[in-house]
């Protein structure tokens, strides 16, 4: 038997307590943490407060909500951003049931009474699963972030492209009227980057700047964030107050370091 102690917490349901106590004490001396419940309502309870259970044991029959509804519950909770494996105990092997359980989600099932190295060696395998499970979703994360930072880095390189392709339509000590009203402490902002703080100066929402500047939202709040660093603002009302043309003393107060 393994006798390490494993990172994933069990989440054992039974409305019997003596099945739990019994089924909890066999596991706890193979090496894994359990969280005890009596019920369904608990089990969800419990569930939803402790992000380190991974494995589900529960009973198929019991009073209220059974334990196929239980793990489409938990399922719900989990939602895609959370992988638990699950598997089913029952004293009474309906085949409709085992099938139910089995297109609920339910990795395994095991009759009782129950041999308790089968579960054991059940439980190992499901573990691993799950080990499988996380990392996909962990890779999910990490692939999203990547899609929006390659969208922010290609639109920075589509406004450094149109910078030098641009004319020269101004002389050298000639400066438009839009950018005397911008304020120093905007100079090291990108062309786009800009163009984000004039449109949240404005009073838009990201998908309002999304829609005029024609990227995604996520890529929007990665240039106010980026804007709000570089200028040492807190929020989006100080750069709204910086960039108003109409407050000049507050935009003063607001940009002074």
């Amino acid at each position: 038997m393994n006798k390490l102690t494993s990172a994933v917490k069990v989440l054992v349901v039974d409305d019997q307590p003596l099945i739990v106590e019994e089924l909890c004490e066999f596991l706890e001396s193979s090496g894994y943490r359990c969280v005890p419940c009596l019920s369904s309502q608990q089990a969800l309870q419990r569930f939803t407060e402790d992000a380190e259970i991974g494995l589900v044991l529960c009973d198929l029959h019991m009073p209220e909500m059974d334990g196929i509804e239980l793990v489409q519950a938990l399922q719900r909770v989990a939602g895609k951003q959370r992988a638990f494996e699950a598997i089913m105990l029952t004293g009474r092997a309906d085949k409709q049931d085992v099938i139910k359980a089995l297109r609920a989600g339910i990795a395994d099932y095991y009759q009782k009474p129950i041999n308790l190295d089968e579960l054991l060696e059940g439980l190992q395998r499901q573990e691993a699963a799950l080990q499988e499970r996380q990392k996909s979703v962990h890779l999910g994360h990490l692939n999203q972030k990547l899609q929006t930072l390659s969208e922010s880095i290609n639109d920075l390189y589509q406004d450094l492209d149109k910078v030098r392709r641009s004319p020269t339509s101004q002389s050298e000590g000639e400066v438009s009227a839009e950018q005397l009203e911008i304020p120093a402490i905007f100079n090291p902002l990108s062309p786009r980057q800009l163009d984000v703080a004039r449109l949240v100066g404005k009073g838009q929402t990201n998908y309002q700047i999304a829609c005029e500047l024609g990227i995604t939202e996520n890529t929007v709040k990665l240039y106010v964030s980026q804007v709000l660093r570089l200028t040492h603002m807190h929020n989006r009302t100080q750069l709204a107050l910086a960039l108003s043309p109409n407050n000049s003393a507050m935009r003063q107060r607001v940009t002074a370091h």
